[in-house]
């Protein structure tokens, strides 16, 4: 038994007493993630607004821009099942300490290399990197641990807005970063990973200093008495005997999931590489992507009490057409129209918020604790596989076609959720 463990809850004062409990740690929890999120979000921002324009400038090709969204993504994906296999024996708070305290030696290592003009340290900071973003986004099950069934979803989005402040702070600080890393002698384009190493630094130190107790940890020890309570018998998490499989729910949000990831990726990555292309400055294009960062976290109050009362079939299925509506609309934007553009990117992060939240809340009621670390960081691993090859195809597409045409394909796919979703519910496996 861990220590987490042996100062968590009763486990065998009945369900009353579990009620009380569950309450207090869920309270801690929400607040020691908002925290953490917070600050993750700022770290994540860099990547995201000037990834692409780093390696362009040390590449010397449009066509390699591509290349940090998919590293980045691809440390996000080994991250991911690395956390989920950790939390799964540890807790979350180990395992999501160690996540940002790796993303933020990545974002250290970004700025060495941008320093040295070193591509191969660069190559190998981006893909550590990742590890903060893939964190980011597992932080949002800490929420759902020990939050009601009916509450799910929302709990997600508590943890989701949070990270609004530093994500769409990031962006906007493009410019005093940059110059701010001019003044210490580093290219103008490292200073906004300067402010992620900072970020993701004290993001893993918050969690491994004040997530205690352990959510998922009491989760799993409550979970054979709450069980009990509810006439089905139960048995400890830790029995002989492997862990149950998970429901359908479990693969149909994850591919809700990865079809938005797609789209979203695909657009978000190549539209800074337009705006350079049509003269927009960096004040611009951090503009614009932070608007869109915005859009993916900032709704998400809205969007969990609509998952939750509404149900995830049609909050995905709104997922799908909201990112067809941001494709045509940055297809059809002219490239020196901001307007436009910031239309189309804040349709492309609201239908990403409503996909995620409908899908992590499918996976959450299709798992038991017994399994249900395992199968989210499994399932987060597509998550970002998606994401990595978004990356890299994007900016193949737009350097073979153009940036109207990447914009139309990734709206007309985030539609095939949409089959997926009427089979699975008339097969009545999902609510």
């Amino acid at each position: 038994m861990t220590a987490d463990e042996e100062t968590t809850g009763p486990g065998s004062h009945g369900a009353e007493s579990a009620d009380v409990e569950r309450a207090r740690v869920q309270r801690r929890t929400l607040t020691v993630v908002v925290i953490s999120q917070v600050l993750g979000g700022a770290g994540l921002a860099a990547g995201v607004t000037v990834g692409a324009l780093l390696a362009q400038q040390m590449l010397g090709s449009e066509g390699l821009a591509g290349v940090p969204t998919a590293l980045f993504t691809l440390g996000s994906a080994l991250t991911a099942y690395l956390i989920g296999r950790v939390t799964q024996r540890a807790g979350r708070r180990l395992g999501l300490g160690l996540g940002f305290a790796a993303g933020g030696l990545g974002a250290v290592g970004v700025v060495l290399a941008a320093a040295s003009g070193s591509v191969p340290l660069l190559l190998v900071s981006l893909f550590v990197y990742g590890a903060g973003t893939a964190t980011n986004l597992q932080a949002r099950y800490a929420g759902t641990d020990l939050a009601a069934p009916t509450r799910r979803a929302t709990a997600v989005s508590i943890a989701m807005v949070s990270t609004t402040v530093g994500a769409v702070a990031g962006p906007n600080l493009v410019e005093p970063l940059g110059a701010f890393a001019v003044g210490l002698g580093l290219p103008a384009l490292s200073g906004p990973f300067l402010l992620a190493a900072v970020a993701y630094l004290a993001a893993g130190t918050v969690l491994l200093l004040l997530l205690r107790p352990d959510p998922f940890l009491l989760a799993r020890r409550l979970a054979p008495a709450e069980a009990a309570a509810r006439g089905v018998g139960g048995r400890s998490a830790r029995a002989a005997g492997p862990a149950p499989r998970p429901g359908t729910g479990a693969y149909v949000g994850a591919a809700i999931m990865v079809l938005t990831q797609i789209a979203m990726v695909a657009i978000m990555t190549m539209t800074p590489v337009h705006m350079r292309a049509h003269h927009h400055d960096f004040g611009d294009i951090g503009l614009v992507i932070g608007i869109h960062i915005g859009a993916m976290y900032l709704p998400s109050l809205v969007t969990g009490v609509l998952v939750d009362r509404i149900g995830r079939t049609p909050m995905a299925i709104a997922a799908g057409v909201t990112l067809l509506a941001a494709g045509v609309t940055a297809a059809l934007a002219p490239g020196d129209d901001m307007l436009l553009l910031i239309v189309a990117l804040a349709l492309l992060g609201l239908g990403w918020n409503f996909g995620l939240i409908s899908g992590t809340a499918l996976v959450v009621d299709s798992t038991v604790p017994a399994n249900r670390a395992r199968v989210q960081g499994t399932l987060d691993v597509l998550i970002a596989l998606a994401g990595a090859g978004a990356g890299v195809m994007s900016s193949v597409v737009m350097a073979g076609t153009s940036y109207a045409v990447l914009s139309l394909a990734g709206g007309v796919l985030a539609l095939l959720l949409i089959p997926v979703l009427l089979w699975a519910r008339s097969k009545n496996r999902m609510p």
